[in-house]
């Protein structure tokens, strides 16, 4: 690759690290903020997490549907990340649960123009050859910042939400700007949409499918989205918030460095393969997280944050080489958006039916997910190369 084009890559990579930073830090600090001293049930923590992976689906089809408009509007989605730093401000003026969730509502329409659109950016910007495991590396990046930001929230508890805040808000103007510079060097690469020609780069899976799985993965491991997450490790395992927060933040990290490996397989052996690799992974996670021992919980965690972080760069690889790329990358990260928030609803609602003893203790919420698990195996099982 060339140097400038090279230089444009590198730096959306960093993006990805600052910008899930910000990200990571606001998330528990959120969440324990909602449930310790808004009082929130689970169901309202839920609607919290939930609010914004739904604002996020809309704006995500918005900003790949703005972008075949033409490729200057680009800029929008990093001058988007920028406003995440005005918007995290509001949380502390907050004094009902209600009110997080409209702040909510707005970071995700906010997030759903800005990533999608470096998700994109960055999977046409890259050869195809390999273009998994740049992607790969990208959210891997993504996770290692993951992993800082629980560790930033647990060393900065004291500080307060507010304090928290301005150290977001930061993170977020510094990604923004990193998006500007990037996009600007690899302007020339960004392709939203191509005519569509006999002899043209077509996907190698059909995009119908892989948008299936990934609606049928997103809503099993919803339970791994957001707030809800720390709110049910710590309360099932009793845990402390820091301990939480640092544990969740190494699953993750593991989980995304890993993932790196099924990535390569993907790109020189089979992308069905890895296809039902991942799948089989996602579907058998809330059976090991719903039974109440922390070995089998973080497990269960894992493989959800494993077979997702595997799946999702292989989809953005499919995806960039449709014809309308752009439109194809911003509805997957629609439809995963879409099912987490109605998989997330799903565990809320159900998480107050308790827990059924059988031999092991089983949390009732996780197993309401076998009826999706079950139908991911058997579409997964349905993927061939075309």
């Amino acid at each position: 690759m060339e140097r400038r084009r090279l230089i444009g890559i590198v730096l959306l990579i960093i993006s990805a690290f600052t910008g899930t930073i910000a990200f990571r830090l606001a998330t528990p600090a959120i969440a324990f903020y909602t449930r310790d001293v808004l009082k929130a049930s689970m169901f309202a923590v839920s609607l919290v997490s939930m609010s914004f992976v739904l604002a996020r689906a809309f704006s995500s089809v918005l900003g790949g549907l703005v972008l075949e408009r033409g490729k200057k509007l680009v800029y929008l989605g990093a001058l988007a990340m920028m406003g995440n730093a005005l918007a995290v401000h509001l949380y502390p003026l907050t004094s009902s649960w209600l009110q997080v969730v409209g702040i909510k509502l707005l970071n995700g329409f906010l997030n759903g123009l800005s990533w999608p659109m470096a998700q994109f950016v960055i999977a046409v910007a890259t050869p195809r050859e390999i273009r998994a495991r740049v992607t790969a590396v990208y959210f891997f990046f993504g996770s290692i910042a993951s992993l800082l930001g629980n560790y930033v929230y647990a060393f900065t508890v004291k500080l307060g939400l507010a304090g928290q805040m301005w150290i977001a808000s930061a993170f977020f103007v510094l990604t923004g700007l990193i998006m500007l510079l990037s996009y600007y060097l690899l302007y020339d690469e960004i392709t939203p949409k191509r005519k569509k020609t006999p002899g043209g780069e077509k996907p190698s899976l059909d995009p119908r499918k892989v948008l299936a799985i990934a609606s049928l993965m997103a809503v099993i491991v919803a339970f791994t989205s957001g707030e809800i997450t720390y709110v049910y490790v710590s309360e099932v395992l009793r845990m402390s918030k820091e301990r939480t927060a640092v544990l969740l933040g190494w699953t993750g990290f593991l989980s995304s460095l890993l993932s790196y490996f099924v990535s390569w397989a993907a790109d020189v052996r089979s992308e069905a393969k890895m296809v039902k690799l991942t799948s089989l992974m996602a579907a058998v996670s809330p059976l090991l997280a719903a039974i109440k021992t922390a070995p089998t919980v973080f497990l269960g965690i894992f493989l959800a944050l494993f077979a997702f972080q595997s799946f999702r760069p292989i989809s953005r690889k499919v995806l960039a080489s449709y014809h309308r790329s752009s439109l194809a990358i911003g509805g997957v990260n629609a439809v995963q958006n879409l099912s987490t928030f109605l998989g997330g609803m799903l565990f809320g609602v159900a998480y107050s039916l308790g827990e059924v003893s059988i031999g092991l203790t089983f949390n009732l919420a996780l197993l309401a997910f076998l009826p999706f698990s079950l139908g991911l195996v058997v579409e997964a099982l349905g993927v061939e190369r075309e």
